[in-house]
């Protein structure tokens, strides 16, 4: 008998939500490549809308943190909320989900810091049976050491690492896909190699 396709990593997106942690203006200086962070979200973002995927926003105690950078346009997110709780995965978020996406099998995570909420909510999601998919491109720490050590060991967990272009080519499946033309023109621009998983 086949193999379920989505544990395997592939991706449907009628069953998959984007989940964009904690990238608060308040961490610019302190998060290595946050410049390129942001981009992949905007990427991200942008791919939802094509796709017709929603994205959830979480921010990280925005009354000490402040919000979201104004860099990433989450104007059209199904949610934004705040938490104090590491885990995206909050009872909040978890309600939404089953509302919004009731057939939810993949989860396309990123943001900051991967060590410490990425990580977290992995773990939720992985307990919960939810196929995750971290971008290595779209995820950092403080610390380069921090953010290697978060990779690997979502890989060890059962996570499946990848790049943004990676994830949106799963999604695409087909060249005859219709929105072919616009996700090709959102990964025109390659990740820097410095950003790469050797980092």
């Amino acid at each position: 008998m086949a193999r379920n396709i989505l544990k395997l990593g592939a991706l449907e997106a009628q069953k998959t939500a984007f989940l964009l942690c904690d990238i608060q203006e308040t961490f610019r200086p302190h998060i290595k490549h946050f410049g390129e962070v942001v981009k992949v979200a905007n990427k991200m973002v942008a791919a939802a809308k094509v796709f017709k995927i929603p994205v959830y926003v979480s921010e990280q105690y925005p009354k000490g943190l402040g919000h979201t950078t104004k860099d990433i346009n989450i104007s059209d997110a199904a949610l934004v909320y705040e938490k104090t709780k590491f885990s995206m995965f909050t009872p909040e978020l978890q309600e939404k989900l089953k509302k919004d996406v009731p057939n939810l099998s993949s989860v396309i995570l990123f943001g900051i810091e991967a060590h410490v909420c990425i990580e977290q909510t992995v773990i939720d999601l992985l307990n919960e049976d939810i196929n995750v998919h971290v971008l290595a491109d779209g995820v950092s720490s403080r610390s380069l050491m921090d953010r290697g050590l978060a990779l690997q060991r979502f890989q060890s967990i059962g996570c499946f690492v990848g790049t943004s272009e990676n994830v949106l080519f799963k999604l695409l499946r087909d060249k005859n896909n219709p929105a072919f033309k616009e996700i090709s023109k959102l990964n025109l621009k390659p990740t820097p190699d410095e950003f790469g998983m050797s980092s």
